[in-house]
């Protein structure tokens, strides 16, 4: 005999009461149970759907995280300035500074960390369309190793948020960007 369906709109208001407490308090502070409550549901109910934090941490960042806009502006230049500047406002909130507590918790949580890597894929896709826009354009020879590149634009703004506990300023956006526009248009980076 199949179970009860689940509820979309219950489901969904313990997303929304779970982003509220990770935004709020920060990724160490939030409780599962406290999840349930927040949310007038059953703490079954958040365990059936989530058995670890780390699980529903990873599910509320897919659905709620700003999106990175895939803009076109015409430029290697201005798309990895706009890519850099959607990274950075996700970057700036305070709740940031817990997420190490995620990382971390994502090294014991396979379907989590998982979940996690799909959507980083997502949310770096623009900047794999900025890449081959820059290629045909003739900006660039060669498609770089896309990896470091993410790495090179998202790592400052990850320690800047996690070690230094501010965003970057628009003025340091213009030197990372323009600092990685520099590489991969002088340098002959190879895949």
């Amino acid at each position: 005999m199949p179970g009860r369906p689940r509820d979309p709109d219950l489901e969904q208001r313990l997303l929304s009461t779970a982003w509220s407490m990770l935004t709020e308090h920060g990724y160490d502070a939030l409780a599962l149970a406290q999840v349930a409550a927040g949310a007038k549901a059953h703490r079954s109910d958040v365990y059936r759907r989530w058995p670890s934090k780390a699980r529903l941490v990873t599910d509320v960042l897919a659905e709620f995280l700003p999106p990175v806009a895939d803009a076109d502006t015409g430029s290697l230049y201005s798309d990895l300035r706009a890519f850099v500047g959607d990274l950075a406002a996700a970057w700036s909130p305070a709740w940031n500074d817990g997420l190490l507590g995620l990382l971390a918790d994502l090294r014991h949580d396979t379907d989590a960390d998982a979940t996690f890597r799909r959507m980083s894929a997502l949310r770096s896709q623009p900047l794999v369309n900025a890449i081959a826009r820059a290629v045909r354009r003739g900006e660039i020879a060669e498609v770089p190793d896309l990896p470091l590149v993410g790495n090179l634009l998202e790592g400052p703004l990850m320690h800047r948020r996690t070690f230094g506990h501010r965003p970057m300023t628009p003025d340091d956006l213009d030197v990372l960007a323009q600092s990685v526009h520099r590489f991969l248009t002088t340098t002959g980076v190879r895949t």
